[in-house]
């Protein structure tokens, strides 16, 4: 990849990097099926993602008429990386089979090892022969939406497509490489003042938080809605305070420390709850919550802002489902992505029923959502939470950090990049967007 990587940095032209060869392998993270029950016995929680995680050399594999071929700068972590990682919920190795069945071009999917990573900023090397709309050379980002136009499922919202997956988590040949193989319908145009590990680490959690709260298949969050949110300083919460400001709302952070805290307040988030000094407990024991404890975090909230938030922002899952449900106004909403700290949610349904509250299911966001959250991103109307930046051979220890709470906002990798600061296409841009908003989650 080098000979791409110095075509890249000396800004060749398209044509150029057209006929640049493309490498026989190339360098990638990834996991191995032969290892799907090396943490047998040992809880979530002790399980390390850099056990599983391989950096090494893998066959290129050949590109189909709606790929690309791209040269990845940089990735990202995400909560898929660290569930892959450690085979939870279920090993991955599943999907990747059932992917292989659907045609000929799936089969490739299906091989020994899976190529991870749902996050990519690169360079367009080479366009399969139904690709309409990106040529070599084109700078771009790419989402993490998977899904066959050919199912008539996929047509209203993608997302409901009955064969949609999630790439580089149920497809293989994820963003955490040197090369990844990515379908023409995942590109979005680079953002052009952000280098590209601060491109890299928006897609999936900015698209997700701008699903749940401005779509009309999400919350549908107006002006001066009250939104709580979960994790406010962590991947998709920090996007979702951004959302939630950038559209005339009243955020509620709630976090776990006083340094996070003082971040939330430095974004423009004044209502701040630090839930370990509050000390709530809302499971008593691990059968048992605790409505009390309920009542308690409600109170909190309307000291702060003065009444229940129209949306809660939802994705811890059990430990917080229940207080979320309490929570929410009566006729408000909640919308869930996830479930960190448990898939099996308990909540009191009374409280939900005769309040006329809403349960809202999301799961990442359709192309048209996706563009429209990066073009926010490119206006500067959005910033990227990156906080720091690892190297693709430490891609393992970046996981755990994310899997062990450790880590703000996102963790940026540089694959082909050699370093951090490169990418930057309009510095007169950057200058008007503010370094400070840009940077902003950097310690």
């Amino acid at each position: 990849m080098e000979h791409i990587l110095a075509a890249i940095n000396h800004g060749a032209t398209g044509e150029e990097i057209a006929n640049l060869p493309i490498p026989e392998s190339y360098r990638a993270a990834f996991v191995r099926r032969e290892d799907v029950g090396m943490f047998e016995g040992v809880e979530s929680a002790d399980k390390d993602p850099e056990r599983a995680i391989h950096i090494e050399h893998v066959a290129t594999p050949e590109l189909a008429p709606d790929e690309v071929y791209l040269a990845v700068m940089a990735s990202s972590i995400n909560f898929n990386t660290v569930w892959t990682s450690i085979f939870e919920p279920l090993p991955t190795f599943g999907f990747l089979d059932r992917l292989g069945r659907e045609s000929e071009w799936a089969a490739r999917h299906a091989l020994p090892y899976h190529v991870i990573g749902s996050d990519a900023s690169g360079v367009v090397l080479r366009v399969g022969s139904a690709v309409r709309n990106w040529k070599p050379g084109d700078r771009v980002t790419v989402h993490c939406n998977y899904v066959d136009d050919q199912d008539p499922s996929a047509h209203d919202d993608s997302m409901l497509a009955a064969n949609q997956k999630i790439w580089g988590f149920e497809t293989n040949f994820g963003g955490l490489a040197d090369l990844s193989v990515v379908k023409a319908n995942q590109l979005m145009p680079k953002p052009t003042h952000l280098s590209w590990e601060e491109a890299a680490v928006n897609a999936l959690c900015n698209s997700t938080s701008y699903r749940m709260l401005v779509s009309d298949h999400g919350a549908r969050m107006k002006q001066g809605d009250s939104v709580l949110v979960w994790g406010a300083t962590g991947g998709i919460g920090a996007y979702a305070i951004q959302y939630v400001l950038n559209g005339g709302g009243t955020p509620i952070g709630v976090v776990s420390s006083p340094e996070r805290a003082a971040l939330l307040n430095e974004m423009g988030c004044e209502a701040v709850i630090d839930r370990a000094a509050e000390g709530y407990r809302f499971w008593s024991d691990e059968h048992t919550q605790d409505e009390t404890e309920w009542r308690r975090f409600g109170k909190k909230i309307r000291e702060l802002i003065g009444e229940d938030p129209d949306i809660v922002f939802e994705h811890p899952g059990r430990s917080t489902m229940g207080a979320s449900i309490f929570a929410a106004k009566r006729g408000g909403t909640v919308v869930t992505c996830a479930a960190t700290s448990g898939y099996m949610v308990e909540f009191d349904n009374r409280h939900f029923w005769m309040k006329l509250k809403r349960l809202l299911s999301s799961h990442f966001a359709n192309y048209a959502e996706a563009w429209a959250a990066n073009k926010l991103i490119d206006q500067g109307k959005i910033h990227p939470v990156i906080s720091a930046t690892y190297p693709l051979t430490q891609v393992g220890a970046a996981a755990r950090a994310v899997h062990r709470n450790e880590a703000e906002g996102k963790l940026g990798v540089l694959c082909l990049a050699p370093d951090e600061g490169l990418g930057i296409d309009d510095p007169d841009k950057r200058e008007r967007v503010g370094e400070a908003n840009i940077t902003r989650f950097r310690r």
